[in-house]
């Protein structure tokens, strides 16, 4: 299967799963480093980011 970078970004980049819930959510890297961000469901602030396969 042939990676694109286009789709290589949409589907990885800014992009963060919540550790409590698991909850998608797209945010910048600094803020998520920062723990300025918090989930909209659960409200906590541990993110990861999206595993790729």
């Amino acid at each position: 299967m042939v990676k694109f970078p286009e789709a290589e970004a949409r589907k990885f980049r800014n992009i963060f799963i919540c550790k409590k819930c698991s909850t998608k959510i797209r945010a910048n890297n600094m803020k998520i480093i920062q723990e300025k961000i918090k989930c909209r469901r659960c409200n906590s602030h541990k993110f990861r980011s999206v595993r790729k396969k």
